[in-house]
């Protein structure tokens, strides 16, 4: 008998100590499901909107207290302070339910369930929206992640729940918490399927738009690049069949504005459906930049006066005056907007600028309203120049003529033969009444002399030359002349014979 008493203690003891070891674990595993329930954005939702509906019952309650209170008609003080007390009380709870008055609108889950909005998805219609499209697939993406994540946040802590129902003995509470999440993650399945087919379908769309972007642009690409490689091409012909370099530049220029129109043509006609739309706007465009940009607009239409009316070319000499400023130099490029000319050591240089080598730019609407003389226009490489030399009154001006005239006819004998040639070939093109190209010397009346004024042709690119290598040698020829005398500034002091005695008198 004491035998079998104590094997029943031992195995109730041993069946003990294992429900202790089972309660311990299962204490364990309740505290880690808590623990993750209590981390759950949903179960904070739901506990905010429990509280909430306490909140407003409690509310409602203490308002019904102080309507009551309030009614009585005889207060006595420990009515009056109930009812501060309750009004208190009312205070401190309407300020809780501001706080979080957004579960007043009885569906707490309401904005955790709907989808995110779907921005406007963009057109792809050309190369740049491409990237505006990738990047849009993108934020799809995380929204769509973001919107998962709560799918799968809400679905665990369903199984939470189903795990601690197994664990509590008060179930009531757990399966009322389970009904409700468990309806929610319906409605959220009926969300989260229509907002997965709405974002295939963009994705799908956009996979679309980009492929047929990309074969149209890989299409135009080629078209850009045969268009390139025969430019690369006329050039290389041009430059072979072209030996100047004045009549190579002007046709290299004519190239280069042919390719960008065609390639400015080329991208418009490509990515502007609506032609007429693009006239209109053009036409307003046109309008408004005329305004706006008139010396621009002036600029660029001065350039196809210059590109038509063939007044200036590239490799001209020119003077600009602008404003009492006179510049003189080589026309380097003519381009839409403007003429840029590489100043030269001219006489203009020498006698108003001090100055040399500078690199000017011309506005081309210069060519409407300012002098713009060309030294070099069309054949005619030669300009008239003059040397002044004042001789006194009792000098030989015949001989001092002959001599000049002599001087200037041995150096610019080559340029009055070329210059010959080139006005007969102008004739056909201008009406030259007055073609006498011979040096010319005249002689004037001066305050100090007679000045002799000899004039001849020179090249426009070289005046200053010829005009040192003439000065010297009439110079050389009038020093070896005893008869003809340089003038310069002199005064005759002619005093009478009385003025002296006069002076001496009062000395």
């Amino acid at each position: 008998m004491k035998k079998i008493i104590l094997i029943f203690i031992l195995v109730s003891a041993l069946f003990a100590e294992q429900d202790n070891n089972t309660t311990k674990i299962n204490q364990e595993d309740l505290l880690k499901i808590n623990k993750s329930i209590n981390n759950n954005i949903w179960s904070k939702i739901y506990e905010n909107y429990i509280i909430f509906k306490d909140l407003k019952k409690e509310d409602k309650e203490v308002l019904q207290k102080l309507i009551k209170l309030n009614q009585k008609e005889d207060k006595s003080k420990e009515d009056i302070k109930e009812i501060n007390k309750l009004k208190e009380r009312k205070l401190s709870l309407s300020k809780k339910l501001e706080l979080i008055s957004n579960y007043d609108k009885g569906d707490p889950f309401k904005q955790m369930i709907t989808h995110p909005k779907i921005e406007s998805v963009p057109n792809v219609d050309n190369p740049i929206t491409i990237i505006e499209a990738v990047t849009f697939q993108e934020t799809l993406k995380k929204q769509k992640e973001k919107y998962f994540k709560r799918y799968d946040l809400l679905k665990k802590i369903i199984k939470d729940l189903k795990q601690k129902e197994k664990l509590v003995k008060d179930k009531e509470k757990i399966k009322e918490e389970i009904r409700i999440f468990t309806s929610v993650l319906e409605l959220f399945n009926v969300s989260k399927d229509a907002y997965e087919k709405k974002i295939e379908e963009i994705k799908f769309k956009i996979k679309e738009d980009i492929n047929q972007e990309v074969s149209k642009t890989i299409n135009i690409g080629s078209i850009i690049l045969f268009f390139i490689l025969l430019l690369i091409i006329i050039k290389v012909l041009t430059r072979k069949f072209l030996s100047e370099d004045e009549r190579y530049y002007r046709v290299n220029k004519v190239i280069n504005v042919v390719f960008f129109t065609v390639l400015i043509f080329i991208l418009l006609f490509s990515y502007i459906e609506n032609v007429d739309y693009l006239i209109t706007i053009l036409g307003f465009a046109s309008a408004g930049i005329a305004i706006a940009m008139k010396d621009w607009f002036m600029s660029l239409m001065g350039w196809i006066v210059i590109f038509l009316g063939n007044s200036v070319h590239v490799g001209d000499r020119i003077k600009v005056v602008r404003e009492g400023n006179e510049y003189v130099g080589d026309i380097i490029d003519i381009s839409l907007l403007r003429i840029t000319i590489q100043e030269d050591i001219t006489l203009t240089t020498v006698t108003h600028n001090r100055r040399a080598g500078r690199i000017i730019f011309i506005p081309n609407n210069f060519i409407f309203t300012d002098m713009i003389a060309n030294y070099s226009h069309s054949e005619l490489k030669t300009v008239w120049d003059g040397i002044d030399i004042i001789i006194t009154f009792d000098s030989n001006i015949q001989k001092t003529s002959v001599i000049v005239k002599e001087v200037i006819k041995k150096y610019s004998k080559g340029y009055t033969d070329m210059t010959r040639k080139q006005i007969n070939k102008m004739r056909g093109q201008y009406s030259i009444k007055n073609t006498a190209v011979e040096p010319r010397v005249y002689s004037s009346i001066e305050d100090y002399g007679i000045k002799i004024s000899g004039w001849y042709l020179t090249n426009s690119f070289a005046t200053l030359t010829l005009r040192t290598t003439i000065s010297t040698e009439i110079i050389e020829l009038i020093q070896k002349e005893e008869d003809i005398h340089i003038a310069y500034p002199t005064q005759t002091l002619f005093i009478k014979n009385n003025i002296i005695k006069k002076i001496k008198d009062e000395e």
